[in-house]
């Protein structure tokens, strides 16, 4: 399967690693990196930091990328050119010229040579930059990880593995143990570890990251509590997977922004996506308006744009999506107008939806080439996907139940989780830091546990459902 998904899907091999990777690499860490000489080098001590043993069977493949020199700006452009040189210096074991560096990332990048198995891509210079239009950060990761594939050579009975890591992440020092541990144990094809920003910053900007961490988590808690095979982070410094799987979805995409839930979306529908609990990466948490959405921009429009970030989906809509996903499992032997009609029964803009996004046909053809119950289901979780789950909260959310204060919304899920909730320890809408941080500690905490609270016939009517 590797070998037909890279004759027919890789991308150009004129983006090569440099130098040529040594035999016995069973797992391969893809960082893609623009503009990062003042972080990378602290990843790759945090990675360099990891035992010998892991350290021995595993390749960093360091993707340095931008689009052409009369787009990108000047300085991203001088800086990956400056990282290019140290990253050369480094993969042939010897100390980074004096000077490219800032002080900090110099120290740090001085002590690495000889640690890691280092290569790296080049596809920032002239004749190797990404193309204008398809360019960005889903290229740059592709890039890694389809030569990723080359670069493995797992001895007999090693199980390989594709890591993506940022450029701005670290991670600890049982990090590839850990990962590795998680898949010989459990034997999915992919992953997501466990994940939290630094709090690095002024106070506002630390305000900042826990308010996007908080409504991260009541998200993905909120697909557990529906049930949705999907209730998993997509965030793209957490992702691992094996080659198998990897070539089973046809690769990661081209997006310029976003490609990292839409690889985790395909992968779920060929594996389960497991959630590797024993180690944890660190991203940053920059303000940055670079991509489309994400971390950067969330953080950047928090600080800059005076937006209310203090809201959440309306929980009901999670409790909504919840008994249609029920419906669906109880009933998979009935025809589409059927299942229509309960959706409706639950609430008409749910039965709205899914008559806009076609559901009728799409049940009909599920029911053509299913040969069992158990496959239509899961054919049905292919159809109403991830993206599919995001549409539909969007639309309820804009149609039916608007946002709520972020701290109402988060106290209806924890009293659905059985979980108390520190209320009464805060007199107004935003809690301090602290109290923030608490909650926070708590939601994490309950991504790891089975769900126990009591779900079973709850209304969602917003005319009955709980008094807000």
């Amino acid at each position: 399967m590797r070998n037909a998904y890279l004759s027919r899907y890789s991308a150009d091999r004129k983006w090569t690693p440099t130098p040529p990777v040594r035999e016995g690499i069973c797992q391969v860490v893809v960082i893609p990196a623009l503009a990062e000489s003042g972080s990378l080098f602290h990843t790759l001590a945090s990675l360099a930091a990891n035992p010998p043993e892991e350290r021995s069977r595993t390749a960093i493949l360091v993707v340095v990328n931008n689009r052409g020199k009369e787009t990108v700006r000047p300085e991203e452009w001088e800086d990956n050119q400056r990282t290019l040189r140290v990253l050369r210096a480094l993969s042939a074991g010897q100390a980074p010229p004096h000077g490219l560096l800032d002080g900090p990332s110099e120290a740090v990048a001085t002590g690495l040579p000889g640690l890691l198995n280092l290569a790296v891509v080049d596809a920032a210079s002239p004749g190797l930059e990404l193309p204008e239009k398809t360019g960005g950060v889903g290229l740059a990761r592709k890039i890694g990880l389809d030569r990723a594939l080359d670069i493995l050579s797992p001895r007999q009975g090693e199980k390989a593995l594709l890591f993506c890591l940022d450029a701005d992440t670290l991670v600890e020092r049982n990090y590839l143990s850990s990962v590795r541990g998680f898949f010989s144990k459990r034997g999915p094809g992919a992953g997501v570890v466990r994940f939290r920003h630094r709090r690095t910053g002024d106070e506002e900007e630390r305000r900042a990251i826990v308010c996007y961490e908080i409504f991260l988590r009541y998200y993905v808690l909120g697909l557990k509590h529906a049930r949705s095979p999907y209730a998993f982070h997509t965030v793209g410094s957490t992702m691992v997977c094996t080659p198998e799987a990897y070539a089973a979805v046809r690769g990661m995409n081209r997006r310029k922004g976003g490609e990292d839930f839409y690889f985790l979306n395909k992968l779920a529908k060929v594996t389960a996506v497991g959630d590797i609990r024993a180690t944890t990466v660190h991203p940053a948490a920059r303000p940055s308006w670079r991509v489309p959405f994400g971390t950067g921009r969330r953080v950047a429009r928090f600080i800059e744009d005076g937006q209310n970030e203090y809201v959440l989906y309306d929980p009901r809509i999670f409790f909504l999506l919840r008994s249609w996903l029920r419906a669906v499992g109880k009933h998979p032997g009935e025809n589409g107008t059927s299942l229509l009609s309960r959706a409706g029964d639950i609430h008409p803009g749910l039965e709205g939806f899914l008559r806009e996004r076609g559901f009728p046909g799409a049940w009909a053809k599920i029911g053509e080439n299913a040969k069992s119950e158990r496959q239509r289901l899961s054919q049905f979780h292919g159809w109403f996907d991830g993206f599919e789950t995001f549409k539909l909260i969007r639309f309820l959310s804009r149609e039916a139940f608007p946002p709520l204060p972020m701290f109402q919304a988060l106290e209806v899920l924890f009293h659905r989780s059985a979980v108390p909730f520190p209320s009464f320890r805060f007199h107004s809408p935003v809690p301090s830091l602290d109290i923030q941080e608490e909650i926070l500690a708590v939601m994490e905490r309950l991504e790891g546990e089975p769900f126990s609270g009591t779900v079973e016939g709850e209304p969602v009517d917003p005319s009955s459902a709980f008094v807000l």
